[in-house]
């Protein structure tokens, strides 16, 4: 039962990461309904990734192009979480 809460619960962070990581740079441009959503999951990512923004620096990928990795650390993080059987 705690396992499946958990789960849900996970799921819903890797969801939230998504849906954070593509509505960032329009944030200011979101209705209220989505902001406070956007704004709930902010709360929960921005000290975690800027946290992770100081051990992990940007990839270049190209020319003057970098990839985020404390997202993809953030990311790989939660995914491990769902793979353990039990907590």
């Amino acid at each position: 039962m705690i396992y499946t809460i958990i789960w849900i619960f996970v799921n819903v962070l890797i969801v939230g990461l998504f849906l954070y990581s593509k509505l960032l740079p329009y944030k200011d441009r979101l209705d209220q309904r989505y902001k406070s959503t956007f704004d709930f999951f902010s709360k929960i990512f921005n000290p975690i990734l800027n946290f992770l923004r100081g051990i992990f620096k940007p990839a270049q990928v190209g020319s003057g192009l970098s990839v985020d990795m404390s997202q993809i650390v953030l990311l790989i993080v939660l995914l491990v979480l769902l793979s353990i059987r039990r907590f």
